[in-house]
C-alpha cells in the first residue's frame, strides 16, 4: 500500500496545544516537544457549564453560548502563535446534542482562531484512555478499567497497555444527571434511590460484558473523580482513593441537605457544588453495576490523550491508518485494487495540490477514501457507493473525528455515478471546497482503474486551473480501452455536480 504523507516532523522546541470543550469545563493544555518527550508548559481551565444551556430540543441558551465563546477567545489569545496543525480542539457531548452543531461551531472557531472538531463518545473514550495510560503507565499485560464522568456523558474503557479493548459512552454525566433527577435542586433519599435504579439499568447494557472481561486496577479521570476523592480524604475515609465503603458515606452526608445549594461536604470546592449530586449518583451506580471496590484517581484526562494522539498523527503510528486497515480486513476490501486506486489518486494529487491549495491532511484523507471506496460491496454491488458512505459515516472508527468521517463518507458517496446536491451538506463551509476537489481526484482514480487492470498507466498528466481540470492520457493507451474512453466522455457531466469543469485530452 502507498504510504500517506505525515505531518511535518516535530522539532525540539515546537509547541502543541490540546483543547477539550467539555460539557462542564473547557480545558487547554500547551506542551513543548523536547528530546522526543512532551513537557507541559501551560494549563488553562474554565467552568463553562455548556450542558446547563441545553434546552432538550437541541438548542443552546444565549448565556451558555456567550460563556463558551468568551472562554474560547481567551484560549485563542494564548495559542495565537502556534501553527494550526499543532492545535487540536475537540468538542464532546453537549455539542453532539445540538440539533445544528454548526451554529455553535462556526462562531466558536472564529473566537478560538482554530478549527474545532466534534468527536463521538467512543472516540472520546479512546482519547481518555490514551491520556491516562501515558500519565500512569499500566503494568505489562494488566487489564485496566478507566471511568470518566463528564458533564453530559460518562465513558467506560477497559484497556491493556496503551490500547483500549472495550469502549462505552452513556448519557449520564454530572450536570445532565443533576438536572434530570433533581429538578429545582431538590434532594431526597427516595429521589436518589429511584435515580440509582434508573441509571443502574442503563449501565447493565455493558456491565455483564465488562465484569466477564475483568480488570486488575480501576482509575477515574476528570474533575468529578478528583472532587469526590478530595471529599473522601477530607472526611478521613481514604487518602484520596474512592472505595465501596467510603462512597455511601459521602452520599449520606450529601443527602443531609434538602437542596443542592445547601450541600455541605468537606473538601468540596464551591464551583463544584451545583453538580456534585449528579457526579456522586453516577459513580455510585457504576460501583454497583461493576462491583467496584476501589477506584484510584488519575490526574490525566482527554486533553492529555489529544496531545499524545497528535504525536501519533505526526509519525508513522497514525491510529487512523490502523483503523482504515481494520475496516479493509473486516469488510473484505480488495487490497490490490485499493492500492492501485490510491497510487493513482496520489499521482493526480501531486500534480494539482499547489494549484488547488491542497495540503498533507487532504492527501491523507484522499488516501483513506481510496482505500475504503469499495467498502459498500460488502452489502451489495448495486448502489455500493451509497452503502459505503453509510458505513463510513456511522461506524465507530478509532482516531477519526465526526467531521473527518463525514469528509470520508462524502468522498466515498461521490466516487461514482451522479453527484447528489446533498452529498456535502454535513460538512462545514471551511472544508467544502477541498472536499469537492478531493472527490474529483478520487473519481478519476477509480474510473481509470474500473477494469482492475494491474498494468501501469503510461501517461497521466492532470492540470488544474481554477475549478477546471484537464486530463492528458496516451492516445494509443486509451484507444485500446473503449469502456474507459466512453466513461471519460461522460465524466464531464457527472463531475459538474462537484463544481468542476472536466476535460479529457489525448495526445
Amino acid at each position: 500500500m502507498p504510504t500517506h504523507p505525515t505531518a511535518p516532523a516535530l522539532k525540539d522546541g515546537d509547541h502543541l496545544a490540546a483543547i477539550d470543550l467539555g460539557s462542564n469545563s473547557f480545558h487547554m493544555i500547551v506542551a513543548r516537544y523536547t528530546l522526543g518527550q512532551l513537557r507541559v508548559v501551560d494549563r488553562l481551565r474554565e467552568t463553562v457549564r455548556m450542558a446547563d444551556g441545553l434546552d432538550g430540543k437541541g438548542g443552546l441558551s444565549k448565556q451558555a453560548r456567550e460563556r463558551a465563546l468568551e472562554c474560547l477567545a481567551r484560549f485563542g489569545q494564548r495559542i495565537r502563535d502556534i501553527p494550526g496543525g499543532r492545535v487540536r480542539a475537540l468538542a464532546t457531548n453537549t455539542v453532539r446534542q445540538l440539533s445544528s452543531p454548526q451554529t455553535f461551531i462556526v462562531p466558536a472557531e472564529a473566537a478560538l482562531g482554530k478549527p474545532i472538531e466534534v468527536v463521538s463518545g467512543r472516540e472520546e473514550a479512546r482519547l481518555i484512555y490514551l491520556g491516562v495510560a501515558h500519565a500512569q503507565p499500566p503494568k505489562p499485560g494488566q487489564l485496566r478499567l478507566v471511568i470518566d464522568i463528564g458533564g453530559g456523558s460518562t465513558e467506560f474503557i477497559i484497556g491493556r497497555g496503551m490500547e483500549p479493548i472495550e469502549r462505552e459512552s452513556l448519557q449520564a454525566g454530572c450536570i445532565a444527571s443533576t438536572r434530570r433527577f433533581f429538578p429545582g435542586g431538590k434532594l431526597s433519599k427516595k429521589r436518589w434511590k429511584d435515580a440509582l435504579t434508573e441509571i443502574g439499568a442503563e449501565f447493565q447494557q455493558f456491565a455483564v460484558q465488562y465484569r466477564a472481561l475483568g480488570w486488575q486496577e480501576a482509575l477515574g479521570s476528570s474533575g468529578t473523580h478528583k472532587a469526590i476523592g478530595e471529599i473522601c480524604a477530607a472526611m478521613k475515609l481514604t487518602k484520596g482513593a474512592i472505595t465501596a465503603e467510603a462512597l455511601p458515606q459521602v452520599r449520606d452526608r450529601l443527602l443531609m441537605a434538602d437542596n443542592i445549594q445547601d450541600i455541605d461536604l468537606p473538601g468540596l470546592e464551591k464551583d463544584r457544588r451545583p453538580i456534585i449530586a449528579g457526579g456522586v449518583l453516577v459513580l455510585e451506580a457504576a460501583f454497583n453495576a461493576l462491583g467496584l471496590q476501589r477506584l484510584m484517581v488519575s490526574k490525566a484526562a482527554m486533553r492529555e490523550g489529544i496531545l499524545y494522539d497528535m504525536l501519533g498523527r505526526g509519525s508513522d503510528n497514525d491510529p487512523r491508518d490502523l483503523s482504515a486497515a481494520s475496516l479493509m480486513q473486516r469488510y473484505g476490501i480488495d487490497e490490490a485494487q485499493a492500492a492501485r486506486v490510491e497510487a493513482t489518486a496520489m499521482r493526480l494529487f501531486d500534480q494539482v495540490a499547489e494549484a488547488w491549495s491542497l495540503n498533507d491532511d487532504d492527501a491523507r484523507q484522499l488516501g483513506w477514501a481510496a482505500r475504503l471506496h469499495e467498502i459498500g460491496l460488502a452489502i451489495a454491488h448495486s448502489q455500493y457507493h451509497v452503502h459505503g458512505a453509510y458505513l463510513v459515516e456511522n461506524s465507530d472508527i478509532a482516531g477519526f473525528s465526526r467531521q473527518e468521517q463525514q469528509v470520508l463518507a462524502a468522498l466515498v458517496r461521490t466516487h461514482r455515478r451522479g453527484v447528489p446536491k446533498t452529498a456535502f451538506d454535513a460538512l462545514p463551509d471551511r472544508l467544502l471546497l477541498a472536499a469537492k476537489r478531493k472527490a474529483a481526484l478520487l473519481r478519476l482514480a477509480v474510473l481509470l482503474h474500473r477494469a482492475h487492470d494491474p498494468e501501469p498507466i503510461p501517461k497521466l498528466e492532470l492540470e488544474a486551473s481554477g475549478e477546471s481540470l484537464r486530463l492528458i492520457l496516451s492516445k494509443k493507451w486509451i484507444e485500446s480501452r473503449p469502456l474507459l474512453k466512453a466513461d471519460l466522455i461522460g465524466e464531464p457531466e457527472d463531475m459538474a455536480g462537484l463544481g468542476v469543469a472536466f476535460r479529457p485530452f489525448v495526445d
